[in-house]
């Protein structure tokens, strides 16, 4: 198995890649497979948030891209910036981790906050992608490259 303790940010181009969903990125300890089915173990520093892009470094000295998987999502659209605004300001309350793109919120699929949100106004459609959202205000502090 592959053990990984640490982000890289050299110039080595990976070799490896790893996908795995938001919830899964979302933690420090993980034990996963890469893309060649090959198993691997994160032990990371705790806090730390994975992002596709984000490479890591083996104790073996390979290299890892991550990739964020695709996943069910609700996009929500809104008539106005100002309806958006309030979506966002909904969905912040009720601590749900979203993406913000130009004029549009995703946020992995949940009926109730799909329902929720159609009831404040807002269009929603289902889609899968890549989950990237906002890490928030603290976040970063714990999440640092060694090479």
């Amino acid at each position: 198995m592959l053990l990984v303790e640490h982000l890289y940010a050299g110039e080595q181009p990976a070799t490896e890649i790893l996908r795995l969903d938001f919830e899964r990125r979302s933690k420090s300890r993980l034990r996963a497979r890469l893309v060649s089915g090959e198993e691997i173990g994160l032990f990371l520093p705790r806090g730390t948030l994975l992002r596709g892009g984000n490479r890591l470094l083996g104790n073996d000295g390979r290299v890892v891209a991550v990739e964020a998987a695709a996943e069910r999502l609700i996009e929500v659209r809104a008539a106005n910036p100002r309806e958006l605004a309030r979506a966002a300001y909904h969905l912040g309350n009720r601590h749900v981790a979203v993406e913000i793109g130009p004029d549009w919120l995703r946020l992995q699929d949940d009926h109730v906050l799909a329902d929720m949100l159609r009831g404040l106004g807002a269009a929603i459609s289902a889609l899968t992608a890549p989950f990237e959202p906002e890490a928030g205000a603290y976040a970063g502090a714990h999440a640092h490259a060694h090479g």
